[in-house]
């Protein structure tokens, strides 16, 4: 263990889109928020590294993108982007 531990992208906005299948707020597939808490750092950068798209589809069909994780924002408020898994130290 590496001391740090790949935070969710959840913003606590559940809703699964019908057309795309992703939740409208943290745009995972409902396969990827179950899986979330048993996936290893290599399968959460995976989930963070397929949002990156997801995050241009979304805007591109005209929705409205919503903010990142207060806790994220507040670790790496310059250095932020959808395609960067975010760690954060262990307490």
């Amino acid at each position: 263990m590496n001391g740090v531990v790949v935070v969710s992208p959840c913003v606590n906005v559940c809703r699964m889109d019908a057309a795309t299948g992703w939740c409208e707020g943290c745009l995972r597939t409902l396969d990827e928020i179950g899986a979330w808490s048993v996936l290893g750092d290599a399968g959460k950068h995976a989930v963070w590294a397929a949002l990156a798209p997801r995050r241009v589809h979304w805007q591109a069909s005209g929705r409205e993108l919503l903010p990142m994780p207060e806790q994220l924002s507040q670790a790496r408020p310059q250095a932020l982007s959808p395609a960067q898994p975010q760690a954060l130290p262990l307490p």
